[in-house]
């Protein structure tokens, strides 16, 4: 008996549950690095200003703006270096050009803002021939299953 030859499934394009659920996954990490961003910040500011210790008291748009460009940050950096953010990687995905090579910096900074900015581009999916997002038609990349 045989086993199944799984490269079928690498070349399977993702659909909007996995790339959703791969997006909340990364909003979490964003999360995170911005609490720790904060943490870090309050820790300098008590070793050189002395006690007491207190998180930063940021105002509502200066927290969005931080969180925004952690977040395009964060995805660019992933997409360009490795295809992949901690979310893809859970969800068993990857995000390439159409021709399956890594986005590049210029591709991925523009497909981190789309998806921050327009997240709805996730629903064009189910009506898209090729499984592609809005993102994906603007910048001509592709999510595929893939194992890391």
């Amino acid at each position: 008996m045989t086993r199944p030859d799984p490269a079928p499934a690498q070349d399977t394009t993702a659909g909007v549950v996995s790339r959703c659920l791969a997006a909340v996954a990364d909003a979490l990490v964003v999360a995170v690095i911005g609490l720790a961003v904060e943490l870090a910040f309050a820790g300098l500011r008590l070793v050189v200003t002395g006690p007491p210790f207190h998180l930063p008291d940021l105002s509502l748009w200066l927290t969005g703006a931080l969180g925004w460009a952690i977040a395009v940050l964060y995805l660019t950096m992933s997409w360009a270096t490795t295809g992949g953010t901690l979310g893809n990687w859970l969800l068993g995905l990857r995000v390439t050009r159409r021709t399956g090579r890594l986005l590049g910096i210029p591709r991925a900074l523009l497909r981190a803002v789309l998806c921050i900015a327009l997240p709805v581009g996730l629903f064009w999916i189910p009506f898209s021939r090729r499984h592609a997002s809005l993102q994906d038609i603007a910048v001509a990349s592709a999510v595929h299953y893939h194992r890391f």
